[in-house]
């Protein structure tokens, strides 16, 4: 169970997670060494999965995004999530409830560039896909409740 000083923490962390250890500290009203206590606790705990970098897919060459649903054919539930992670052009993959049973994430650095890579999920099922205009909400850590 989390108390006010761990979603504190993790409020802080949110929002900076290169903040050092002592500004981090210094934030949540505490000394450093019982602030990293805390934060290993919370990720022995699980809390906190891990540390990853935010990269801009358009700053690497990859401009367009697509959210694409997959409604896998019969027997085809278990190799489209082999080939969504064997395809690097997806960032994320998940099982949803509903009549689609997956929804990818994938970038590319064109729209015409989507067809290869959809082609290659087509052979397991059904893909219904929607371009990403604009992103008004980013991508955020969950508020810890």
């Amino acid at each position: 169970m989390l108390d006010d000083t761990d979603r504190r923490l993790l409020d802080v962390l949110g929002a900076d997670p290169r903040i050092t250890s002592a500004e981090l500290a210094r934030r949540i009203g505490m000394s450093a060494p019982a602030a990293r206590d805390r934060l290993a606790r919370l990720e022995r705990a699980g809390v906190i999965r891990g540390y990853r970098l935010d990269i801009d897919p358009a700053a690497i060459g990859l401009p367009v995004t697509a959210w694409v649903r997959i409604r896998p054919g019969p027997g085809q539930l278990p190799r489209i999530a082999e080939l969504a992670a064997r395809t690097p052009q997806v960032s994320e993959c998940h099982r949803i409830s509903g009549e689609d049973c997956f929804l990818l994430k994938v970038h590319a650095p064109a729209i015409e560039s989507l067809e290869a890579i959809l082609d290659q999920f087509l052979i397991h099922g059904q893909t219904h896909s929607s371009f990403v205009v604009a992103t008004p909400v980013p991508p955020r850590t969950p508020a810890a409740g």
